[in-house]
């Protein structure tokens, strides 16, 4: 009989339970609730200037699963953020649409870029401005100091745009690999992660690196030596070839090597891609002069 009762009880709460989840008011709602992110006026201007024209998207927004947890890492301030996505646009995507054709800037520009607002700093005393994934995205660092920079070309080069080349030139190198007498040219001066450290952060030129970072491995080099060529004036380009030659008492090899390795990166993007380096390196310097003469509303996110 008390077996009875138990089950009839047990078949009570049951039903009581099925009731329950009948009920609309609990049925209507999930048990996990995310809150919906509402749309901002850069959210709406990146899908008009990004999404639909090539396809690219921009996140600026903090995302712990984009995010590099080897780092401190902080969210990009908004303002900044919609400060970086006119320039990157501006500078870099349309420059390449003017020298190369959209149809190259669709196909190859990455499809995706991540914004951080601090650098990436290592245990070696240096610090990461940027990364490239998968020949797919790129991490852009430091954008919370965007302001301070901004109105220097050589400051937006160094932290910023120079990183976008840099990086953009790795995502070509994994579409088509560059000849492998690149790196025989100073195949012996690599020196991976020692780059930045004594003596090899010094001398680099005359050892024929564009720069110290160069010296990290042949592809670092290759993609130094193209994003150093497109962001600099051909006078500041002139200026570290004679430091490369060393002195008429002291010459040094500099020079001939970095112009030798200058001479396969120019072939590479013409060959492969059509591109004349010099010809970018005139439409970038533009396009960065316009951006530091206040040409270009960089706070403007109205649609058309």
């Amino acid at each position: 009989m008390k077996r009875n009762i138990l089950y009839a009880m047990m078949l009570a709460g049951v039903a009581f339970i099925f009731s329950a989840c009948s009920d609309d008011d609990f049925s209507s709602q999930s048990v996990i609730v995310v809150d919906k992110v509402d749309q901002t006026p850069l959210d709406k201007w990146l899908e008009v200037n990004y999404l639909q024209p090539y396809n690219i998207e921009i996140k600026y927004r903090y995302e712990y699963n984009e995010s590099d947890g080897s780092y401190y890492t902080v969210p990009a301030n908004y303002d900044q953020a919609v400060e970086m996505a006119h320039i990157v646009k501006y500078s870099c995507v349309e420059a390449y649409d003017e020298v190369a054709g959209i149809d190259f800037t669709r196909r190859y520009f990455p499809k995706m870029f991540y914004f951080e607002g601090e650098w990436h700093y290592r245990n070696n005393g240096t610090f990461e401005l940027g990364t490239a994934e998968g020949g797919k995205k790129i991490f852009l660092l430091g954008l919370n100091y965007l302001d301070q920079y901004k109105n220097s070309i050589s400051s937006l080069n160094y932290y910023y745009l120079k990183t976008i080349h840099h990086e953009f030139t790795h995502i070509l190198n994994q579409t088509i690999d560059y000849p492998a007498t690149f790196q025989l040219i100073t195949g012996t001066g690599y020196v991976s992660d020692s780059w930045s450290a004594s003596p090899w952060n010094e001398g680099y030129l005359q050892r024929g690196f564009i720069s110290n970072y160069a010296q990290q491995s042949d592809t670092e080099d290759f993609a130094e030596t193209m994003s150093y060529y497109v962001t600099n004036t051909p006078e500041q380009w002139e200026a570290w070839m004679k430091e490369a030659e060393g002195t008429a008492d002291d010459p040094k090899p500099g020079r001939q090597y970095i112009e030798s390795k200058l001479d396969i990166v120019r072939a590479y993007m013409r060959d492969n891609f059509n591109i004349d380096i010099d010809k970018l390196r005139d439409v970038v310097l533009r396009r960065e002069s316009e951006i530091v003469a206040g040409k270009i509303d960089l706070a403007d996110v109205s649609i058309d």
